[in-house]
């Protein structure tokens, strides 16, 4: 008998998992595997998601709203493209609670999270409160459509359409940006987190003009 004759049980483990991400890579699942992945990880508790710390209270927005009122709104000047083909300014949310996250489709924690931020949009958004999903994706509007609808995302989505802000500039994707109805940055945070929460609810709401 040959000792010698092939057998799947003699391929090394390494191997393995070299020609599965090999596959993943080549045929483009690479990302949503990894994806899926930090999604258990965030859901099983595994990987703790970091909460938005506000960088002001509300109660001190509150104090300054007249005079924040008369300030320029973070993001001025910006101009964004919604999948639908409309034009927005940015400048024409002061007034409302901006819930901005910056993302891609080939980044894997942003579409970890994603579900999440879905089911927030759907419990809070409202005329008081925005949702601006800002992808970065290179690949032009068709490719981000195209994600969009499978996944089935009914939040707002859009594209820069113009130079990005440098007070929207980060390390990491993806970031999220909360900000007041007085147009100032009350919150930041840089990578994946868990938004669905009942702190993160109030939050946005309590900021939400009377």
């Amino acid at each position: 008998m040959n000792k010698n004759k092939f057998s799947i049980r003699n391929i090394p483990g390494w191997a393995v998992m070299l020609a599965i991400f090999g596959i993943l890579y080549a045929t483009g699942l690479h990302t949503e595997a990894i994806g899926q992945v930090q999604r258990l990880l965030l859901a099983t508790g595994i990987k703790k998601a970091d909460v938005p710390e506000p960088v002001t209270s509300v109660s001190d927005a509150a104090e300054v709203t007249e005079v924040a009122a008369s300030e320029v709104m973070a993001g001025a000047g910006f101009k964004l493209k919604g999948l639908d083909g409309k034009m927005v300014a940015f400048e024409s949310l002061k007034g409302k609670v901006v819930f901005m996250n910056i993302w891609a489709t080939w980044c894997p924690p942003c579409i970890a999270e994603m579900p999440n931020i879905q089911k927030l949009y759907e419990k809070v958004g409202s005329d008081n409160i925005a949702f601006v999903m800002l992808s970065v994706d290179e690949g032009g509007m068709e490719k981000v459509q195209k994600f969009i609808d499978k996944k089935g995302y009914t939040f707002p989505v859009y594209m820069p359409a113009s130079e990005f802000p440098q007070e929207f500039y980060s390390s990491a994707i993806p970031t999220t940006f909360i900000i007041s109805p007085e147009g100032k940055i009350v919150a930041k945070q840089e990578g994946m987190a868990e938004y669905d929460t009942p702190e993160v609810r109030e939050f946005l709401q309590s900021m939400v003009k009377k």
